[in-house]
């Protein structure tokens, strides 16, 4: 049931639609899961209006599918549409790492340091909620330190889809025991200020992870049967 906290002002239907985007986003709601209007409606302890009004937005997002006689369902997520992705931010978050050794601050240097000392004591528990969320933070604080406007723009428009995609497939691909060497590397270059060996530090930070995609394909639990 949604938590009416009496300081939120939001709309209701606002509500909803943020509650059930961010559950297709961390992978609560399984890609290919059925969204029925009652269901989701008792569970939330709301009407179906604001349900329904919420699948129509997701579905403009591409973050549901509409199919006629069928229903609405939680997208799934291709292979293609993975790296396309991952194409993508390797350029921006490279370009990003790239500004980041001439333009980060003190105080950012000390949060990234913090955080990937964080983000490997989750990986040594083997606590993937932490992990994906300090990696989260890890990059998010090298784009934030670009002090590029429009780049950072360009990777907040990636966020969501990258979000999802961690949430989907963070644990099937065994990441975790690679990644705090290529953090430590990717921090390394800019705190030295070395801005062409950062770019090239991120860039295969992202793009091995693009090759295990290809490598491995997808594998989501696929739930579009009658």
């Amino acid at each position: 049931m949604l938590n009416f906290d009496i300081q939120n002002h939001k709309p209701l239907r606002e509500m909803v639609y943020e509650e059930l985007k961010m559950q297709i986003l961390t992978g609560a709601i399984v890609p290919g899961t059925r969204m029925m209007e009652v269901d989701l409606a008792e569970e939330m302890g709301v009407s179906r209006t604001p349900i329904r009004e919420a699948i129509r937005k997701l579905e403009k997002e591409g973050l549901v599918t509409i199919e006629p006689r069928r229903g609405a369902y939680a997208s799934m997520i291709s292979t293609q549409d993975m790296v396309e992705i991952l194409e993508v931010r390797q350029d921006l978050e490279g370009l990003a790492a790239y500004f980041a050794a001439s333009r980060m601050t003190d105080e950012e240097m000390a949060e990234l340091k913090e955080v990937a000392e964080a983000y490997n004591k989750a990986v040594r528990e083997g606590n993937m909620q932490d992990m994906i969320h300090h990696d989260t933070i890890f990059h998010r604080i090298i784009v934030d330190s670009c002090n590029n406007k429009i780049l950072v723009n360009m990777v907040e428009q990636l966020q969501e889809l990258v979000l999802r995609f961690r949430y989907i497939y963070y644990d099937n691909f065994r990441r975790a025991e690679n990644m705090p060497e290529e953090h430590r590397e990717i921090l390394e270059a800019i705190a030295s200020g070395d801005a062409d060996h950062a770019r090239w530090a991120a860039d295969v930070h992202i793009d091995r992870l693009k090759q295990l995609v290809i490598e491995e394909g997808v594998q989501q639990k696929n739930i579009f049967e009658e």
